[in-house]
């Protein structure tokens, strides 16, 4: 049995990702308090029921403090677990909180949109260290249903690398864990010819591959994570975000996302996402 488990913050995009999960055909609950994942799962046994996602989240109270220990309980006996955080910066939230006119689910006793926030930020700490982190502060519904279809499809035995290229004009994504900063180098945008292509172009590519700072960047942030990668291996990581950030997100980061991914893709499982691209 394949169970994915998605947890994170409120207005994060959980109902989203279970929806995808759901039209995939996998059988999904939506709020179910821990204690009863194992019977539920033991219930479905036989049934056909290969795929199960369950979204749980800090809607329980301190009782979804249990998953982690619930989590390795079930990959001890076998079960192929996978689990899913989304989260956003707080003023995304807030504001998708005002926007939908909703409250949020921590609100009562007359705590404040934020200070609710900060709360389930609390009561989650620990889950959000159990899995893969994906920062929705700059998704739309539509990228963050393709970014959930790729990450169901990977091979869970081996790590994944994700190239993540990002503007530093929206902010450090919450899910990486290494960032490297491309700002240095010569910007395409101020070339007129350039301006409205993206790192994805061969233009854009070539202008950037005339650079010598670029080479070196390149050959310096390929060396690092060539050094580093088969610790994070050892520790049994499942994956590994390492973003990369220029002004816009539009040019440079692109291009050094998608040359490291092609160079790292030959022998490791990669992934790559452009959080600025649409």
């Amino acid at each position: 049995m394949q169970l994915v488990l998605i947890s994170g913050l409120s207005g994060s995009g959980k109902s989203v990702a279970l929806n995808v999960l759901e039209d995939s055909s996998y059988y999904c609950v939506d709020n179910l308090p821990v204690a009863l994942v194992v019977p539920l799962l033991e219930s479905l046994a036989g049934t056909g029921h290969e795929h199960v996602a369950l979204s749980m989240d800090a809607r329980s109270g301190t009782s979804v403090r249990q998953l982690p220990q619930t989590v390795a309980k079930l990959k001890d006996e076998g079960v192929d677990v996978r689990l899913l955080f989304l989260e956003a910066k707080d003023e995304t939230l807030i504001k998708r909180f005002s926007e939908t006119r909703r409250r949020h689910p921590l609100s009562k006793g007359g705590l404040t949109v934020a200070e609710s926030i900060a709360r389930e930020r609390e009561l989650l700490g620990d889950i959000s260290e159990l899995g893969l982190h994906v920062d929705t502060s700059e998704l739309s519904p539509n990228t963050l249903r393709s970014w959930i279809k790729n990450l169901v499809d990977i091979d869970r035995s081996r790590l994944t690398l994700l190239f993540e290229s990002f503007g530093f004009k929206q902010g450090i994504p919450l899910d990486a864990d290494f960032v490297f900063d491309v700002r240095c180098l010569p910007n395409p945008y101020y070339e007129p010819n350039l301006r409205d292509l993206t790192g994805l172009d061969a233009a854009v590519a070539a202008f950037l591959e005339n650079e010598e700072a670029t080479q070196r960047m390149y050959r310096d942030i390929h060396a690092f994570i060539a050094t580093w990668l088969p610790a994070f291996v050892r520790e049994n990581r499942s994956y590994l975000t390492v973003a990369i950030g220029c002004t816009g997100g539009q040019h440079r980061s692109v291009y050094f996302a998608e040359r490291l991914g092609a160079a790292f893709g030959t022998d490791n499982q990669v992934m790559i996402r452009h959080r600025q691209i649409r």
